[in-house]
């Protein structure tokens, strides 16, 4: 703190701004200073406000020593002057006794006897205060499981009583009716009353992060490893390097120990390593030393004792190293922990934590999923030596006429020859040589404005390209080159046939017949410069040849019609026989790679991909060796088409490879590591395919293809979401969203807002839902104004209205869901509008039962209306039926409010118009989930047992038959259940 407050403003506005601050010794120490200078002013408020300020900083910031120290400060406070406690303060006071029952409980050194002493003073400090005991019984319960105690009386006074303003928020309550579930064993109990916090529905300061490291072996013993893996990643995100939270980092790195993902492990462990110093809290320390030497004698166990770990400060500790100290040390907390509470309960926790086996033998956490032998990565293998260009002419004769030869070859250093004769032609001191070989300046200057045109045209920038094209032919017809100036009119009408079609041509919606009139055009304007140009310089005829067959082809990629076919397959056929008959090697495997492309256009990959062998073999003995990375990239992307994404690999990275041979600028590198990301996807490699996307970005953005780089960078956010990544995911978008350009709005509106639409996805799926909320409201906003594109804009509604539903906020996401219906009804998205309006029946009855059912039942009614539509349409669903899904949710939301016979009747529709054959068919899971939940209703809501046992059991026995013991397992456990409790 800078300077101490001289006032008491000074002093409440230091306290608001240390507010803001995340827990830590940064904000302890403030809160230290700021308690000392509370006590200089004669205002005993703004002392009791610095005091509850300094024991929340030591109750986050791990220091249970402190707490009740600056406790019994405050309630000394309120015995003396008790008015100086309004309505506020005292509830902040009678809500921190249990602050100090946690904090006892965390030091062995305070005896039991303490604890009960502390225990009692609550009770009767709530008592005369006409307060309800239900927090008091908590405490008393938590101290109960804590000793290890019989906790079964402690839980039912607790729990069965009816909560109070001063009772532990909702999601703690939950995660200790929860833990003692688990305590007892009954893992689907426990992940039942979990749901919640785990849905992210309750959360609090702790939660749902400390639920989530206490569900994550749960979720695998009931075989829900997606959801453990899902909820690890967001979970570890909320408790990484946080003191108050070691014992959570601790039972994350034994996740890891278990699913296989020791390497992980200690990458987790790396990151956390000042936690080893940090936590004071010795029942934290014992919860995270614990879950450190159970990822550390796996690693060993696996045989790894020797590589490096992180640990305390001041000495290199290796696996086998600092597993022993974390025992000694751990074991020692428990022998502590033990003696004060005269039980065995932490020696025998933490040995069934040391003795538990592997639960998985992997589960890919998909966040650089490695195995320990990958700890140190592996040394990158050189980069391929480049090819070494010649050195260049001396003389400016020679350097243009060697330019020029390059030119005609079509060699990809042709370009920075061009370059180095730019530079001297423009120099202030330039004098053109007289020399017939060089030819008229306006000869040289046609020559440069058609490289220039060339470059504008692999930038797609079109316009560009054609005005400088007719530019540089009308430059060769001074200079009297009259095959060229018809070449460069032949380029000029391709790049006018490749710009968009002006909007009032789009008589087709979407251009396509407009654009394949000019591509048309554009071919018969080439025919025509053919007929009536002189005798061509065979290399100058043989481009024009090129020009020809590729406008073709252009127009069969466009129209994908077989009568555009053969004008192709002719026109290539001419510029290979041409080709052929000149011995002009890069137009003879120009042709080939025409050809191939032809093939692919039509479907026939398999006559594409030997098109493409025997252009491989005819390139490594021939030549020219510049096409053979082309040649490979088409043929690997061919091959991920025929789904040999293993090939595909193997042509792309040979490709890759190749292509470092050449000038970066002639090379599509980064349309091949575009191409290679999809095919590790393929092969289940998603790292190394974020990777090449990322590649694939820069080198686009090095190539001046910014629209699309920005468009790969955002398939890598994505990716990385996809892969829980959702840091990295949120860091590289809010990167990309503060460019200038996207700041300022001078990019593309579409794609800076799918930038943002995916930011506030991967927002949402890091459990920021406040800020993803805001983000979708302004979406929507946007979108609404998107008339050319109403199916986007129902879609990002749609979205929006969940994100408001599960804010609560039932009436905005009423008129969001509006808002999607409208655009609905301009662009059918019936599977998307009708997972959103059942996703809000679910969520408005799941979070106000039988009073929200009324608008539930709206929701479900718009779903209704969208599944006739759908089924008037002729349009089938990719997941469950619209019909099926729609009766399930009939079935949960009457559920939730309580009106169990609409359920159950609900429910039994799904089930018949699923059919006799669901339990064996592709909807086996949707069958056997509305089966249980119609059990689950008619067993224990409207207790009818044995129809429901007799429902479950015919459904176990049908699903088991057909091979469906996965899907059996539920309703095997809710039969079990309700056999236990008849």
């Amino acid at each position: 703190m800078p300077t101490a407050p001289q006032t008491t403003d000074e002093l409440y506005r230091a306290l608001q701004e240390n507010g803001r601050r995340p827990y830590g010794r940064t904000r302890t120490v403030a809160a230290e200073e700021l308690a000392d200078a509370a006590e200089q002013f004669a205002d005993p408020v703004a002392l009791v406000r610095a005091l509850l300020e300094l024991q929340e900083a030591y109750t986050y910031g791990s220091e249970p020593r402190k707490s009740p120290v600056v406790f019994a400060r405050l309630l000394t406070l309120f015995d003396e002057q008790p008015d100086v406690f309004d309505e506020r303060l005292r509830h902040l006071l009678f809500w921190r006794f249990k602050w100090v029952a946690h904090a006892l409980r965390q030091l062995p050194e305070v005896p039991l006897a303490s604890l009960r002493q502390w225990s009692a003073e609550m009770r009767d400090r709530y008592e005369k205060a006409g307060l309800a005991l239900q927090p008091y019984y908590g405490q008393a319960y938590q101290l109960a499981a804590h000793v290890g105690e019989d906790t079964a009386l402690a839980y039912e006074l607790w729990a069965g009583r009816a909560r109070t303003r001063l009772s532990d928020c909702e999601a703690c309550e939950i995660c200790e009716r929860a833990r003692h579930h688990l305590a007892a064993g009954d893992d689907a109990r426990a992940l039942r009353v979990w749901e919640p916090v785990l849905a992210g529905k309750e959360s609090c300061q702790e939660e749902p992060a400390r639920s989530v490291s206490y569900a994550l072996l749960p979720l695998l013993r009931t075989d829900d490893p997606e959801r453990a893996r899902e909820l690890h990643l967001a979970g570890y995100r909320a408790c990484r390097r946080n003191p108050a939270m070691a014992g959570e980092v601790g039972r994350h790195l034994e996740f890891c120990a278990l699913t296989g993902n020791e390497a992980r492990g200690l990458e987790l462990l790396a990151e956390n390593r000042t936690l080893f110093d940090e936590v004071d809290s010795p029942l934290d320390q014992f919860d995270f030393l614990t879950g450190v030497q159970v990822l550390l004698q796996r690693v060993e166990q696996l045989g790894h004792g020797e590589l490096p770990a992180a640990g305390w400060a001041g000495r290199t500790w290796t696996v086998a190293g600092l597993r022993a100290e974390a025992g000694r040390r751990a074991d020692d907390l428990a022998a502590r922990f033990d003696a004060r509470n005269g039980t065995t309960a932490h020696a025998e926790r933490r040995r069934a934590r040391l003795e538990r086996a592997p639960l998985l033998e992997a589960l890919e956490l998909t966040l650089r999923t490695r195995s320990l032998d990958d700890v140190t990565p592996a040394t990158p293998a050189p980069a391929p030596a480049s090819r070494t260009a010649a050195a260049l002419p001396e003389s400016l004769p020679e350097l243009i006429a060697h330019a020029r030869r390059l030119e005609e070859q079509g060699h990809p250093e042709g370009r920075l020859v061009w370059a180095r004769v730019r530079t001297l032609v423009t120099a202030r001191d330039y004098v053109h040589p007289d020399d017939d070989g060089v030819g008229p300046l306006v000869l040289l200057r046609a020559d440069l404005l058609a490289d220039d045109a060339d470059r504008a045209g692999q930038q797609d920038e079109f316009a560009e390209a054609a005005a400088l094209h007719e530019e540089a032919a009308a430059l060769y017809e001074e200079a009297g080159a009259a095959g060229q100036a018809a070449l460069s009119r032949a380029c000029a009408l391709l790049a006018r046939a490749e710009l968009p079609p002006a909007p009032d041509t789009e008589e087709d919606g979407d251009g396509v017949a407009a654009k394949a009139a000019a591509l048309g055009d554009a071919h018969a304007g080439m025919v025509r410069l053919h007929e009536q140009a002189p005798a061509l310089a065979p290399c100058l005829e043989a481009r024009l040849l090129r020009l020809r067959a590729t406008v073709l082809g252009l127009r069969l990629q466009t129209t994908r019609q077989e009568e555009h076919v053969a004008p192709v397959l002719a026109e290539v056929d001419l510029l290979h026989a041409f080709a052929v008959r000149h011995d002009i090697a890069s137009q003879i495997s120009g042709a080939a790679l025409l050809r191939a492309g032809t093939h692919a256009l039509t479907g026939d990959l398999p006559a594409a991909v030997t098109e493409l062998d025997a252009l491989q073999e005819r390139l490594q003995a021939h030549g020219p060796a510049w096409h053979l990375p082309r040649a490979l990239g088409l043929r690997g992307r061919l091959r991920l088409g025929m789904r040999d994404a293993q090939a595909a690999h193997a042509d792309l990275a040979e490709a890759l490879r190749v292509a470092a041979e050449w000038p970066a600028h002639a090379m599509d590198t980064g349309r091949l590591h575009a191409d290679l990301a999809e095919a590790c996807l393929h092969l289940g490699r998603p790292e190394e395919a974020l990777r090449h996307l990322s590649r694939a970005a820069q080198v686009q953005l090095r190539h001046g293809s910014r629209i699309e780089a920005l468009c790969t960078y955002s398939n890598a956010a994505q990716l990385s979401l996809d892969l829980g990544r959702v840091e990295d995911s949120i860091a590289l978008l809010d990167s990309l969203l503060a460019e200038p350009d996207v700041a300022a709005g001078e990019l593309d509106a579409r794609l800076t807002a799918q930038l943002r639409l995916t930011r506030a996805r991967a927002l949402h799926t890091g459990e920021d839902l406040k800020a993803a909320t805001a983000e979708f409201v302004a979406l929507a906003a946007e979108s609404a104004g998107w008339d050319d594109d109403p199916g986007s804009h129902a879609m990002i509604a749609a979205e929006t209205a969940v994100l408001l539903a599960e804010s609560g906020e039932f009436g905005r996401a009423r008129e969001a869901a509006g808002q999607a219906l409208a655009a609905h009804a301009r662009a059918p998205r019936y599977e998307q509008l009708s997972n959103c309006l059942r996703e809000l029946a679910r969520l408005q009855a799941k979070q106000q039962g039988a009073d929200g059912l009324a608008d539930a039942l709206g929701f479900l009614d718009d779903a209704a209306r969208i599944a006739e539509e759908a089924g008037a349409a002729g349009y089938a669903a990719g997941g469950r039926p619209l019909d099926v899904a729609l009766a399930y949710e009939h079935g949960r939301v009457h559920a939730y409010a309580g009106t169990y016979e609409e359920a159950l009747a609900a429910l039994e529709k799904g089930l018949a118009l699923l059919g006799e054959a669901g339990a064996g068919g592709e909807h086996a899971g949707e069958w056997a989930e509305c089966v249980r939940l119609a059990g689950a209703v008619e067993g224990i809501y409207l207790e009818r047992p044995a129809p429901a046992l007799a429902r479950l059991d015919a459904a176990v026995t049908r699903l088991r038959a057909a091979g469906h013991d996965e899907e059996a397992e539920p309703l095997a456990a809710l039969a079990a259940e309700l056999r236990e409790k008849d």
